[in-house]
């Protein structure tokens, strides 16, 4: 595999310059914090930016640092954002996607979506394999990736104050097995042949009816579980059961393993317009201890969910890769599912898939239930809300010469300032795959246009050829800001490299970076994220603040899938509330734009 033909060719990172970064960020904090504390930062910024100041020194630093890496950035992020995060990864950091719902309604129908499903996946990971997966391209412009390679047999491994991730794509023997976890029992099913051909779509399904039929006690001990605990907990309870020999092979199998399949109990039933939420939540944490919340190994980066009653969907881990890869990899399945027909095989008899076995100590046992306990206080306290809006999809925009995204965005401030009067920190997330192992950077979505124009949306003085013309306005800075930032010019990972490169130096911690300002502008309650498919699917994630929302969504031509979450605890949040408003918002901006007459160009 040669690594180099990823990002062959592709730009590095740039490290933007000082002042516009500076510039950038009053602007950002002008909508959401008060005059005096707004005037308090500006001098700090002054300070900072001065000729042979702090700021020249550390953007420099950061300039070397972009000299002699492939990407500045990467690294710091892959452990600021996700490895030191000692939250768990359930709910906090892991996405699910909800795929659409399926007729079966039995074992038999599960089992040969499964058999289908795996087998769409091993289509694909032939393609990463040969390296045939056509390049993406963004705006003309072709994109790293190299996330891809990091999807498939790799693994989460907790530690007692920061994680790692292991990737055994690049081994001497590359992994040749997927896991299947039913009842909380995991077994290894080696998915090729001798001959290094993938298994048909009619031997995998033979082999997971064995499975089945030798998991079918509904009470073990569900290890699982461990992997949904506090960061550090885990880690703990993690070097405590490897000390077992046979704990640590069977640990060691499910981390190299090229993904897993989760095959999960139904659901409780519930009405048809409740169907989606449930399928969200289930997706995001298995709905609890008494569920499938021990059906699954969440360090693992890629578990299929497929449940006996249809709910069908997957829950990603966060570290290696963004949406983007993994909804690429749905559509193929999908699409190979379609055509994918059970082909009978000529019968080699195949080994029985080997069960995983564990010992469970009096200690494991404790840690097992402290983490049912931890994560029944999650299900009751996530607050989700998944929905259609059926109204119009990226076509309404689109024929108002709006980018859809920007729309849905401004739409979404409008839905937050209806409720609470303010304006928030708003986080969307942007690709930064036009470079080399480029991830993410931050759209700020509120900003002083999308302000004025919430304040003016229900204001009865104001006439509608005003509003629509602070409409327009606030789409074309989303629009701006958007473009910005895919070109590596947004803010908010440049003062993130400023700050770590301080640390780095062992300089004493700039006076921004001490500021209240900074403290608040990174305090995201609207966490979005837009997440295309042609899948009618959606994703879904958790908030990323207590008293904050988590809104991803697809829009498709005449429809929008989207999700929303909050929690339980916080009184001032509703997730349904968010989502209603949201719809209203949507509504309300179309109906304007079709009441103004056009503006005479």
């Amino acid at each position: 595999l040669n690594l180099f033909l990823r990002y062959e060719g592709l730009p590095k990172l740039p490290v933007p310059p000082l002042q516009q970064t500076c510039e950038h960020y009053l602007a950002a904090l002008t909508p959401i914090m008060d005059p005096e504390e707004l005037n308090h930062t500006r001098k700090l910024l002054e300070e900072f930016q001065k000729p042979g100041g702090v700021g020249e020194r550390l953007q420099k630093g950061l300039e070397q640092r972009a000299k002699k890496m492939e990407n500045w950035l990467s690294d710091w992020w892959l452990q600021t954002a996700y490895l030191d995060y000692r939250m768990p990864v359930v709910v906090h950091s892991s996405p699910g996607v909800v795929l659409p719902r399926m007729e079966f309604s039995d074992r038999q129908g599960q089992m040969r979506y499964a058999a289908k499903l795996i087998a769409g996946v091993l289509d694909f990971k032939s393609m990463i394999d040969n390296e045939t997966l056509p390049v993406e391209y963004l705006g003309g412009k072709p994109l790293c990736m190299n996330q891809y390679y990091q999807v498939l047999s790799s693994c989460r491994i907790p530690g007692t104050k920061r994680d790692t991730v292991v990737n055994y794509t690049l081994d001497k023997r590359p992994p040749t097995h997927i896991t299947v976890v039913h009842n909380f029992q995991f077994f290894v099913l080696d998915v090729y042949n001798s001959d290094g051909t993938p298994l048909t779509v009619d031997q995998i399904y033979i082999q997971l009816e064995k499975i089945w039929n030798s998991s079918l006690q509904t009470n073990k001990e569900p290890i699982g579980i461990l992997t949904s605990n506090h960061r550090n907990s885990w880690g703990k309870a993690y070097n405590n059961l490897i000390k077992d020999k046979t704990n640590k092979e069977s640990v060691r199998a499910i981390q190299k393993s090229i993904f897993t399949v989760c095959l999960d109990a139904p659901m409780p039933r519930v009405s048809d317009d409740m169907y989606r939420t449930c399928a969200g939540v289930q997706m995001l944490h298995g709905g609890g201890s008494r569920w499938n919340s021990g059906n699954r190994w969440f360090d693992k980066t890629l578990q299929f969910i497929i449940g006996e009653d249809g709910t069908c969907g997957l829950i990603y881990e966060h570290a290696p890769a963004e949406g983007p890869p993994i909804v690429s990899l749905i559509d193929h399945v999908v699409e190979y599912m379609k055509k994918s027909e059970m082909v009978r095989t000529p019968m080699v008899p195949l080994r029985m898939p080997q069960k995983l076995r564990f010992h469970i100590t009096p200690e494991i046992k404790k840690d097992i239930e402290e983490a049912k306990q931890n994560m029944n206080i999650m299900v009751h306290d996530l607050d989700m809300k998944v929905s259609v809006f059926s109204h119009f999809g990226k076509d309404f925009p689109k024929s108002q010469k709006m980018s859809p995204d920007a729309f849905i965005q401004i739409s979404l401030q409008l839905a937050y300032y209806r409720i609470y009067k303010r304006c928030c920190p708003t986080y969307e997330s942007a690709s930064l795959r036009m470079f080399r192992l480029g991830r993410t950077d931050t759209i700020r979505s509120t900003s002083i246009d999308s302000d004025k124009f919430v304040k003016a949306m229900d204001d009865p003085a104001k006439h509608n050829t005003e509003k629509v013309a602070l409409l327009d306005k606030a789409v074309k800075a989303h629009r701006a800001y958007t473009d910005m930032a895919i070109r590596g010019q947004a803010i908010d990972r440049h003062l993130l490299g400023l700050k770590l490169q301080a640390i780095e130096d062992l300089a004493a911690l700039p006076e921004i970076f001490m500021d209240t300002s900074y403290a608040v502008v990174l305090h995201f309650n609207l966490s979005t994220s837009q997440v295309p498919a042609k899948t009618n699917c959606v994703m879904c994630f958790g908030p990323v603040v207590p008293d904050g929302y988590g809104v991803c969504y697809n829009p498709m031509d005449t429809h929008i899938n989207f999700a929303v979450s909050a929690f339980d605890s916080c009184q001032d949040t509703n997730a349904a509330r968010l989502a209603q408003a949201l719809e209203d918002a949507l509504l309300d901006i179309k109906t304007l734009l079709e009441q103004t007459p056009k503006a005479k160009l």
